[in-house]
């Protein structure tokens, strides 16, 4: 399955989310930046509110691309212990990495609303968006977050993810909705027919249209 665009794969998780259609405990959070353009769809689709969830990676020192570990917007880490003791990774360079990412996440929660304020999640229905799941790790430090939070409902939608990550994925969430998955994964990218790189200030333009 291709996707022509972001937008495209946000309008057609949108038509799987319809029961959540004018549902005002529903909050819609896209991880940024490439699943804000999704998390925009399925709120402008479903007339719910968007809002943002950060997390940011922790690459291999050789690869920032392999994930070993994400920080989550609480600044909680998760880390792959054995993926670490395979390549043989310091506790100094995991613990420059985690304050870096630290401050990323903060600056970007400054950057798109203004100040660095987490959402209070209690009794919400939250849909958890993203334009696709490589490794999972950002994605699971958000499940983390959300569910240190005690929502009513979470529900992942994602157009795309590898099928290795299905059955793991089920069993945090209590929804798991995903358009297309496959073994044959190589990058999010190859799932989408036009996959530009956005900025912050596509980020604010799109929460904006949905205050």
């Amino acid at each position: 399955m291709h996707f022509k665009d972001r937008h495209e794969a946000g309008i057609n998780l949108a038509e799987r989310l319809k029961d959540y259609k004018n549902n005002k405990d529903v909050i819609v959070l896209a991880i940024p930046r490439g699943g804000v353009e999704v998390g925009y769809e399925i709120s402008k689709s479903l007339n719910v509110k968007l809002d943002i969830i950060v997390t940011k990676k922790i690459g291999l020192p050789d690869d920032e691309e392999f994930a070993i570990g994400s920080v989550g917007p609480d600044k909680k880490v998760m880390l792959n212990e054995e993926t670490i003791r395979i390549y043989n990774v310091s506790d100094a360079y995991l613990k420059e990495k985690t304050r870096e990412m630290g401050r990323e996440i903060a600056r970007r929660y400054r950057a798109y609303r203004g100040k660095y304020e987490l959402q209070g999640l209690k009794d919400k229905i939250v849909i958890l968006t993203d334009d696709g799941i490589a490794t999972g790790f950002t994605t699971k430090a958000a499940i983390d977050y959300i569910k240190s939070q005690n929502p009513k409902k979470l529900i992942l939608a994602v157009p795309v993810a590898p099928s290795n990550l299905n059955n793991e994925i089920r069993k945090n969430v209590d929804e798991f909705i995903c358009l297309h998955s496959t073994s044959l994964f190589f990058s999010i990218s190859q799932f989408y027919d036009n996959f530009p790189q956005l900025e912050d200030d596509d980020v604010r333009k799109y929460l904006k249209e949905t205050d």
